[in-house]
């Protein structure tokens, strides 16, 4: 075909297949019935709340500082505003479609979320001060931190924890989709999977961080330090009669205050419990409890070293130096 024709008519058979979401008859992400936030609305909030947790860090400027108080005075209130309408249609949607429920008659999900974005809201100053003690803690934590504002701005795990701590109090106020976006949308940017229900304390630190998985039902103290790759996860998914995933249960791991688990480590098990200042080794595989004060290692592998020529040497042929080097 000439032209544009093949595109024409082409295209009328692709929509034939693809009325399951545009034509859902609630309405979902249309102009009518029930339109859910999409995606990057949710995001851009995110960005702003982080925005004004720590001005001038996260933007694209500096803030101007002869109206510093009443341009955060507005940007909070265009903030609520925005993010009320997303939890209202994210309420909406639990209760049409979830609850298969009608919505339309009153005002339960305007005043619910509305009471939400306050609570979010009201939070914020203590959300701020942990955030500080997060930050303390990477820069103690890392030899290579030059200054605290390059934790804040370059850090992947404090971005992470930042977006956790803001969806964990929407989280606690069961608002659906919403915490959940926010936290994926960190997850993405880090590579760090944190659930925004679980519950971490003050002077959390992930170092590094790409592949960490922390579960919804975990626990965690305070002054915890996670280096990459350190999943805290479910040893199994219980199953009811009809062979659906049981809900709501305690799946993932407790791990207590000062606990340092290094690179690769895996924990599971919602009645697995850390011990407070233990060390948990690299690529440990731990499906059960320790106490206080523990340090968990593999035994070592002894590496085989082969020459061009020559015999093949162990690493003890090398002396302990070199054994320690490797």
């Amino acid at each position: 075909m000439a032209g544009d024709e093949w595109v024409d008519a082409l295209v009328p058979k692709i929509m034939e297949g693809m009325t399951a979401c545009w034509a859902c008859p609630v309405g979902l992400n249309t102009e009518r019935g029930i339109n859910l936030a999409g995606q990057k609305a949710v995001h851009q909030v995110v960005e702003d709340l982080v925005s004004v947790l720590f001005p001038g860090c996260h933007g694209y400027e500096p803030m101007p500082e002869h109206n510093l108080k009443e341009g955060m005075e507005d940007k909070l209130r265009r903030i609520a505003a925005e993010l009320k309408d997303q939890v209202k249609q994210a309420l909406q949607y639990q209760c049409t479609v979830e609850h298969d429920k009608d919505c339309s008659k009153c005002r339960d999900c305007q005043t619910k979320a509305e009471a939400c974005v306050s609570g979010l809201f009201k939070a914020l100053p203590a959300v701020q001060a942990t955030l500080q003690e997060d930050i303390v803690a990477a820069y103690e934590g890392d030899p290579a931190a030059k200054s605290t504002m390059e934790v804040v701005m370059s850090y992947p795990g404090v971005y992470a924890i930042m977006v956790q701590r803001i969806a964990h109090v929407l989280y606690n106020a069961q608002v659906p989709l919403i915490p959940r976006i926010m936290s994926e949308y960190a997850h993405s940017r880090t590579g760090i999977d944190i659930h925004p229900g679980a519950q971490i304390g003050p002077g959390f630190f992930i170092d590094h961080g790409t592949g960490v998985v922390i579960g919804e039902t975990c626990v965690i103290g305070k002054r915890v330090k996670l280096y990459q790759g350190v999943t805290l996860g479910a040893l199994s998914f219980e199953k009811d009669a009809q062979g659906r995933l049981v809900k709501g249960t305690k799946r993932h791991p407790n791990v207590e205050d000062h606990v340092v688990i290094y690179a690769g480590a895996t924990i599971l098990g919602g009645e697995t419990t850390i011990g407070a200042h233990s060390e948990i080794g690299g690529n440990v595989w731990l499906i059960h409890s320790v106490p206080p004060h523990s340090r968990v290692y593999n035994q070592q592998p002894r590496p085989l070293i082969r020459q061009a020529q020559g015999r093949d040497r162990s690493v003890n042929d090398y002396g302990d130096d070199l054994g320690q080097g490797i």
